[in-house]
């Protein structure tokens, strides 16, 4: 517990009034009085109303993770439908812990799990990623709402609260859970013992024997599963739901959750949280003014695409549907790709992320091989005005090899990929409403006519060559 006299000195420092409140815009916020929470909801609009509240006893102050019109107008059972009316966007925080018995090490191994989920933000392209010191043993990654897309596949951004943000969460973990383990086990000297005895578990949970890839049956090796220890939590992630604020004070350690350089996580020191050395402002957190439009696409694209750890609602009626056209039809050569498609493989002078994503899940749901897509992505990339990467592209087509299932790219209404690329539907694309699904019905719509023409009574031998054939003039690219 932290005595009155303590948080009314720290909080009496206008430095660190005006720096909560600043945090706390468009948020709906709370005092805490050591062990119980004030009432709600409640905003904070000016620096005094920090020093009143700490006068009333208040040790810290928390805010909502989601941007309201107006907070004030909250209340405890609203429904999904006026939480979505209210809420104005809201801010990606990702709290960081590992688990540990003794603080110390679940600092240690916090250190590590921050520090490569921000690096994993950076690989994303995300550069308006921040980061603070919990204030205890661990870390919150934030990402400003400015830089989340507006819309990904079909759905609004702002109303994707907190399912988007569980999403990150899981694709993240998913993401850095092997580099995690290996720093781990590098930190400990390779002693699988000392991280039995310092997190209090059984080696069972954390070291598997495996059999080395193309060696000897008896060629086998110790690997580490760090998803014992790593902590996204996403439990917490839900509506209204709040986190200390920066600069606030932790009522177990007395120290202050302070932004860290995103470059020097694993250099951090409890000592500069002292509330004695804390100097607001010196280091960003949530900083919104030089954040650019769509920063964090690629990560909610991916993270959408993701899988293995996230139940996608889908029919398995619809799922054999789309398998067996699939398999029926084969792959769709070029020439019937739509007019949106076309044009954006002649390359595009902005957006080439966006544009990736969408040409890679077409064209591997139009049944091209992993070798053809990159072939053809890799021509498309020398078209643009700036090519990609050549790291960028070969992660992302790493990426989708291993993906089980085919993802349709985004619908045609999808402004995000076509139109703000400069691609627009013409009258030419029909009515369907995905790329995909008018390839398919140009394809279609080719081979009855080219059925029709055939002379009547012309009978083909079995295996023969016309069994593969396709419309007159067309190459099977």
């Amino acid at each position: 517990m932290i005595h009155l006299s303590t948080s009314l000195k720290y909080y009496k420092r206008e430095d660190v009034q005006k720096a909560i409140v600043e945090h706390g815009r468009d948020k709906e916020a709370a005092a805490r009085f050591n062990e119980r929470f004030g009432k709600r909801p409640d905003t904070l609009t000016y620096p005094n109303d920090v020093l009143e509240l700490a006068k009333q006893g208040a040790t810290s102050f928390h805010c909502s993770e989601e941007l309201w019109t107006n907070p004030m107008l909250l209340v405890p059972q609203m429904d999904r439908k006026e939480l979505d009316k209210l809420r104005k966007g809201w801010d990606l925080i990702l709290d960081i812990d590992t688990d540990a018995r003794d603080d110390a090490t679940r600092l240690e191994y916090s250190k590590i799990a921050a520090d490569l989920i921000v690096k994993e933000l950076q690989w994303h392209g995300i550069r308006s990623v921040t980061a603070k010191f919990s204030g205890n043993k661990g870390f919150h990654i934030a990402v400003p709402y400015e830089a989340l897309p507006k819309e990904v596949n079909g759905k609004e951004m702002r109303s994707e609260f907190p399912e988007a943000a569980k999403r990150i969460a899981l694709y993240l973990k998913e993401r850095i859970k092997k580099k995690l383990g290996e720093q781990i086990l590098k930190l400990e000297k390779g002693d699988y013992n000392a991280i039995a005895a310092k997190t209090g578990k059984d080696k069972k949970e954390f070291a598997y024997v495996e059999q080395v890839k193309g060696g000897m049956e008896s060629e086998r090796r110790i690997e580490f599963n760090a998803e014992p220890f790593l902590v996204i939590d996403t439990i917490l992630i839900s509506s209204r739901h709040m986190y200390r604020m920066p600069y606030s004070l932790h009522e177990k350690s007395g120290l202050a959750s302070i932004p860290v350089d995103i470059s020097k996580i694993p250099d951090f020191s409890r000592e500069t949280a002292l509330p004695e050395k804390v100097i607001p402002f010196q280091i960003p957190f949530m900083e919104r003014t030089t954040t650019r439009t769509d920063e964090a696409l690629s990560l909610f694209v991916e993270a959408y695409d993701f899988h293995p750890k996230i139940k996608v609602e889908e029919s398995a009626k619809a799922a054999a549907n789309y398998d067996e056209l699939d398999s029926e039809i084969g792959k769709i050569p070029s020439q019937y790709f739509p007019a949106c498609i076309k044009k954006m493989l002649e390359g595009v002078p902005d957006g080439r992320k966006r544009a990736l994503f969408v040409l890679v899940n077409f064209l591997n749901s139009c049944n091209y091989s992993s070798k053809e897509i990159e072939t053809l992505i890799k021509e498309w990339n020398q078209k643009n005005r700036e090519p990609l990467p050549h790291l960028y592209i070969s992660s992302h087509l790493n990426y989708h090899k291993q993906q089980a299932k085919k993802a349709l790219p985004p619908n045609c209404s999808n402004a995000a990929y076509y139109k703000e690329l400069g691609i627009e539907c013409t009258a030419e694309c029909g009515n369907c409403k995905n790329p995909v699904a008018e390839a398919k019905y140009i394809y279609r719509k080719a081979m009855r006519i080219a059925e029709s023409q055939k002379p009547v009574g012309k009978k083909k031998a079995k295996g023969s060559d016309e069994d593969n054939e396709v419309p007159s003039g067309h190459s099977n690219l």
